[in-house]
């Protein structure tokens, strides 16, 4: 009975780890210099195909995301708007002012989604992703994350 209840219990917080594990995983990084070192930054290939260096922490995460709204692109992939919380347009609004001209990578389920060059105060807390997500990352996206304008969809 006991080695019963110990398979049950370990089941069970095996699937509920499994579980909790499935959500969008979102991070927005700010490029970097190839003089700050190895401990704060890292190289990458941008998506343009240059060399670029990246802060290794994010400033932006999925934890700073309260809605999102999914359509379709052009490509036929699917694209989104995302609305930040107060800490995340804070953030947004003082990355966009502190560091004009440079460039912030979107990378979403480990992988590069797109880049932005900072053009002007952004002070809205939206992030556009015009396109590259698949059906599968808007279905992580509705288990974390409200729609704007509605409820999460089930």
């Amino acid at each position: 009975m006991r080695s019963l209840l110990r398979t049950a219990m370990a089941v069970f917080l095996v699937s509920s780890a499994e579980a909790g594990a499935q959500h969008c995983i979102f991070r927005v990084h700010l490029e970097a210099k190839a003089q700050d070192g190895s401990v704060f930054a890292q190289p990458l290939r941008s998506l343009t195909g240059r060399s670029v260096f990246i802060e290794k922490m994010p400033w932006i995460t999925e934890r700073d995301v309260r809605k999102f709204y999914p359509y379709r692109a052009a490509d036929g992939s699917y694209a989104a708007l995302l609305q930040l919380d107060d800490h995340g347009r804070t953030v947004l609004d003082t990355l966009s002012v502190e560091h004009r001209g440079s460039y912030l990578y979107v990378f979403l389920n480990g992988r590069p989604l797109t880049e932005f060059q900072i053009d002007r105060r952004v002070s809205d807390g939206r992030i556009y992703l015009p396109s590259g997500l698949t059906e599968t990352d808007i279905k992580l996206m509705n288990k974390d994350w409200k729609l704007i304008g509605g409820k999460r969809r089930k």
